[in-house]
């Protein structure tokens, strides 16, 4: 179609746009859920990993933890790690598999415009981080009897913490895609980098203030992450929000987006 045929074309409306997002993501939806067990692995991980500790740490508490139960503190840890997994570690893998088979670049070439697949993408994760959320939650309340946030303003905090950083490490999540250079090491490579990462940012195990894992993991932003998710669950006499860790994390994946938008590509890389 030319340049000129094209221009003669009615513009879409804001709502038949809005339409065509929720078509796709229904669609990027029913393609994971299509795969069964991958979509069980991808949310049942998580979830799987909190019962097992759940269940070894019993009555455990932490002492310089404001003497909270061990459990209280693995559930809102891995509430973040659901978070981080899907929209960092699971996205990264799939765009460089989509990206090395071609299908990123035969759906650019589509009727599809390109900020509605990239926005469908990235809603579609989200959906499927939030998805593992509720589990927990429930898991957590009804199975490990931890206290959830209940006032307003940590419901408040709990939602605008798992928004902004589930955009954040999805941002990273693209741009670690594009320092991958096919798919066979799209897996290895994302996982132990982020593997590495949780160790170092108390995911397994509470981290003493001033120890010098909590000093080196300061610098990345999955212990900020983890604390500020923690701190809508525990706030005792003080506030839900933790603006510091929720800061650093924005500002990382604001680096990721920079990074992920200078270095895209849609074509399989060639070696």
């Amino acid at each position: 179609m030319s340049a000129r045929s094209e221009s003669i074309l009615p513009p879409r409306t804001a709502l038949a746009e809005l339409r065509l997002v929720i078509r796709q993501v229904g669609y990027e939806q029913l393609s994971f859920w299509l795969n069964p067990v991958g979509a069980i692995f991808t949310v049942g991980f998580s979830l799987l990993f909190l019962l097992l500790l759940g269940a070894s740490a019993g009555s455990s508490r932490v002492s310089y933890l404001h003497n909270i139960k061990l459990v209280q503190y693995y559930v809102p840890g891995f509430i973040a790690y659901g978070v981080m997994s899907a929209s960092f570690n699971s996205l990264a893998i799939s765009l460089v598999i989509r990206r090395e088979t071609g299908l990123l670049k035969r759906l650019r070439l589509s009727p599809l415009p390109t900020w509605t697949l990239l926005i469908s993408i990235l809603l579609s994760t989200l959906l499927i981080a939030f998805s593992q959320v509720v589990l927990m939650l429930a898991v957590g309340r009804w199975a490990l009897g931890v206290h959830l946030p209940s006032d307003a303003s940590a419901i408040g905090a709990l939602i605008v913490v798992l928004v902004l950083g589930g955009l954040s490490f999805a941002a990273l999540g693209i741009a670690m895609s594009t320092f991958i250079p096919n798919q066979q090491a799209a897996g290895p490579v994302t996982s132990t980098v982020f593997f590495v990462l949780l160790f170092l940012s108390g995911l397994w195990f509470p981290l003493k203030s001033g120890s010098t894992l909590a000093k080196i993991s300061t610098f990345f932003p999955i212990r900020h992450f983890i604390t500020a998710v923690f701190k809508t669950f525990n706030h005792p006499g003080s506030s839900a929000w933790s603006g510091h860790d929720l800061l650093i994390v924005v500002l990382w994946g604001a680096v990721g987006a920079a990074i992920a938008l200078r270095r895209f590509q849609w074509a399989p890389h060639r070696t």
